[in-house]
Formats: C-alpha cells, structure tokens, sequence
C-alpha cells in the first residue's frame, strides 16, 4: 500500500493541492499537523509554547512513522519543517512512500504568504523585506530535505489543477 506524502514549504500548497488530490482519486488526505492536534489535544502553537519545538518534533516524527506504518493508502501532507528533523528525510525513501516536493520560488512563496501572514505566526510580525529574506533563509536551510523527495513538482505559474494533473501523470 503506497503513501502519497506531500512536501515543501509553507504556501507552497500541499493541503490545497492534496484536498483536489484526493477528490481526484478517491484516496483519504490526512494534514499532519491536524493529525497532531487531533492526538494531542492541542493547537500545533500551543505545543510549542507549552512544550517545546523538541518536544514537538518528536511528536512529529513518532506521529509520521505511525501514519506511514499503517495498513492504508492515504495521501499525507506534512509541515514544512518535518523532513528536516529527526531524520524524517529518509521516510521518504521507504519502498511504499511515493514523496513529492511541490517546489516554489521565493517570489511565489512571498507573494502567497504575504497575502495572509495573520494566520502563521511564524511570520505574522515580519516586514515585507524581513519575510523575503526569513523564505529565501530557510528554503535554502531546508533545500536539501526537500530535494530528499522522489519526484518535484513545480507549483510556479500553475493552477492547482495544473499542479494535481502533473501528480496525477507521475502517479500513472
């Protein structure tokens, strides 16, 4: 049974692009992040605030683990941070993972999440400039990790069909 997993940076639309996924194929979309919620009780911010980023981390790795070692097709999205901690990287070369990177420029990137910085806290206080240089900053820090995954799908100048159509075509 393979695990579609989706990657890459936040705003780069792994949970827009896995909901029209899965509409598509039929297959359940689970969001990490909600999964962790859901389990723990808690919002992801207050994981952080009340335990830790470590804390949180290995939540996310033992959560990733859990999913990917159950006995169903699924199409998983993860944060933007899991494949760069904990070794999470090397789940996406396990024989029943099918990884793809939904990769997007720092232009792209900037443009969507400048729109609705309030809802991500991790930039809600950044100028413009400020924001272009914290994307630019950690995709370069987390370029590696993604480019773990097997396939890249570029997101730039694309609908979301388009995006889901070029999955679909790696998928047949």
């Amino acid at each position: 049974m393979k695990k579609i997993v989706l990657l890459g940076y936040m705003g780069c639309g792994k949970s827009t692009i896995a909901n029209n996924l899965s509409e598509k194929t039929s297959l359940p979309f689970l969001d990490l992040d909600h999964y962790i919620e859901e389990t723990t009780k808690m919002s992801i911010k207050e994981l952080f605030e009340k335990r830790g980023e470590v804390y949180f981390r290995k939540l996310e790795h033992d959560a990733f683990k859990t999913l990917l070692d159950e006995e169903k097709t699924i199409i998983l999205g993860l944060g933007g941070g899991t494949p760069c901690y904990a070794n999470n990287h090397e789940f996406l070369q396990r024989p029943d993972v099918v990884s793809i990177y939904l990769k997007a420029s720092v232009a792209t990137l900037f443009e969507r999440l400048s729109r609705n910085k309030s809802k991500r806290p991790l930039i809600a206080n950044l100028n413009d400039g400020e924001l272009n240089e914290f994307i630019a900053k950690h995709l370069f820090d987390r370029s590696y990790y993604y480019n773990q995954a097997e396939y890249k799908v570029a997101v730039d100048g694309k609908t979301i069909d388009e995006t889901v159509d070029d999955i679909l075509a790696l998928l047949a």
